[in-house]
């Protein structure tokens, strides 16, 4: 993450005299999560961020899921920020002027289809077959270009099929891993462990990309504990799971949609939802309870389209 150091943080909210102290503590929450992004971005100060980056990181923080009140509230942080950093000299020009929450209502989830995971899930394991038979006619055992299908079509079986935060599913590890009992250990926020259990689909690709695609992408400094690696050999970060999204799907999806999806499918299926908020490490139920009004509105849809009389 990017040192809070070179956006002064502290020196920011001792400026802040004027605010409740509940408010405050809040605006640093606002800033830390806008600091993750602009570290996965690449960006080390203030200087750097541009208008365009405010308004991609609350798009993000919308298709999240969160309140349209959080994200008034996040714009807000991040206009007193940047005004606090225009005077204080950190920035010559104020990116963050009359910057407002995405329009919309900010609150229902965007959830991916069924339909269009499960087409997708089919398409990635067609490209691994088709790929595996084209080595084997020019006897090679596997190339980078395999490998990666590999650990894309795991990383999606994964986050999709558990449920996972982007976050939880870079830092799983060989150790977290029981095929044997066929579950994965996971670590949420607030240091939450909780373990899910992992279907057959999941269990078959992170096997296939250990087995057959791991060593491909591995160097000598490669931690041996790490499950998913990038094209440098390091261990994925949220970035390069994004890219993996970006090139997979044919619109661009937020890893967290995978995680909207999978809760909404299983509502939709008819489980309870104090076990879809045990499975999503949600500590209070209210969190989990939005994914009921993103069933209600779909099936408001459904019923729409369908009914001769709607």
């Amino acid at each position: 993450m990017v040192s809070a150091d070179f956006f002064a943080l502290d020196e920011w909210m001792r400026s802040l005299t004027t605010h409740a102290g509940a408010t405050s503590k809040a605006y640093l929450g606002d800033l830390e999560q806008f600091l993750e992004f602009a570290s996965d971005k690449g960006l080390t100060k203030p200087s750097e961020v541009t208008r365009a980056t405010l308004r991609e990181f609350l798009s993000e923080q919308a298709q999240k899921g969160l309140a349209r009140a959080t994200l008034a509230r996040r714009a807000a942080s991040l206009r007193s920020y940047f005004d606090w950093a225009r005077r204080r000299g950190l920035v010559e020009l104020d990116p963050a002027k009359r910057l407002s929450a995405p329009s919309g209502d900010g609150r229902l989830p965007v959830v991916v289809a069924a339909s269009d995971l499960i087409e997708i899930l089919d398409g990635l394991h067609e490209q691994t077959q088709q790929k595996q038979e084209q080595e084997q006619e020019h006897g090679h055992q596997g190339d980078v270009g395999l490998a990666c299908i590999r650990r894309d079509l795991a990383v999606v079986e994964l986050l999709y099929g558990c449920g996972l935060r982007v976050g939880e599913l870079c830092g799983i590890r060989a150790s977290s891993l029981d095929f044997t009992s066929r579950t994965v250990r996971v670590l949420g926020k607030g240091s939450k462990e909780r373990i899910l259990p992992l279907h057959d689909g999941v269990v078959e690709a992170i096997e296939q990309w250990m087995r057959f695609g791991w060593e491909f992408l591995a160097s000598s400094s490669t931690p041996r504990d790490v499950i998913f690696l990038n094209r440098r050999g390091g261990p994925l970060g949220p970035r390069d799971v994004r890219r993996i999204l970006d090139l997979r799907f044919p619109t661009p999806v937020h890893p967290h949609a995978l995680r909207h999806s999978f809760a909404t499918h299983l509502l939709d299926g008819g489980v309870d939802l104090r076990l879809v908020q045990e499975l999503l490490g949600h500590s209070s139920l209210e969190t989990t309870q939005i994914y009921t009004h993103v069933s209600k509105e779909r099936l408001a849809e459904v019923y729409r389209t369908a009914h001769p009389r709607a």
